[in-house]
């Protein structure tokens, strides 16, 4: 057991360069959420829903995080700084990393049948602070949501999302996934699909500007009547 907890609190340091030891680490709301979260899903297996509850209360007020004792969480997650809400049907992969003010939330099934309302986040997801994940989507593994994008449909695997709603960056997730990357975006280039399209636009404009002005400068030219262009042609010769 005290094994598994260092290799956690290792892996929270390797996505956390602000720890300066594993002590500091347990410290953490993040930590002491997930602590909390394993007791009450345990008691909300065994139908003991009113304690799970109490636990899970009992997390919010001390932690700021708000997980639904029913969620299922995998290994190694993280919440970094807090304020975070998790529904019940949610469903949590391996070595997620969630940022502050995420949602993962619900949508009200049409028919009023309860049933699977809530995200299902594969491994290696990082969720940027502010985003929200609704409904029961798919978030593909290694997929990153960018600070305050809404996702409501499935994300592929690696793929980037950012925006309301959220959209797919036009980058290949595989060129810069090989380290772990903060806040689920590039920092250093700008991938938004919107800009990309507007600089797209701003070439062809200045293309077609640039032919106006050939088929201008070809308009304005003077022409040479016919004999004397003749004329020319003979003294070119001669």
């Amino acid at each position: 057991m005290l094994r598994n907890l260092i290799a956690y609190l290792d892996s929270v340091k390797s996505r956390d360069p602000a720890p300066r030891s594993r002590a500091e680490i347990l410290l953490y709301p993040g930590i002491w959420s997930l602590a909390f979260h394993r007791v009450a899903h345990r008691l909300y297996r065994a139908r003991l829903y009113f304690l799970a509850r109490a636990v899970n209360h009992l997390s919010r007020f001390l932690t700021g995080n708000d997980i639904h004792p029913g969620a299922k969480i995998g290994k190694r997650f993280f919440i970094d700084h807090g304020f975070t809400v998790i529904g019940e049907t949610a469903e949590i992969g391996d070595d997620v990393t969630l940022y502050q003010n995420v949602t993962l939330g619900g949508t009200d099934p049409a028919n009023g049948i309860a049933g699977k309302r809530h995200p299902t986040l594969e491994n290696g997801v990082i969720v940027g602070s502010g985003a929200q994940v609704l409904g029961p989507v798919r978030v593909g593994a290694r997929a990153r949501v960018g600070a305050n994008a809404v996702v409501t449909k499935d994300v592929a695997e690696a793929a980037t999302m950012v925006g309301i709603p959220a959209r797919a960056m036009l980058v290949d997730g595989t060129a810069y996934q090989r380290d772990f990357l903060p806040y689920g975006t590039p920092c250093s280039d700008c991938f938004d699909p919107e800009k990309q399209k507007l600089e797209l636009l701003q070439c062809e404009v200045e293309q077609l500007q640039k032919r106006l002005a050939e088929l201008l400068a070809q308009k304005q030219a003077p022409e040479l009547p016919a004999d004397d262009v003749a004329l020319f042609k003979e003294r070119g010769r001669a």
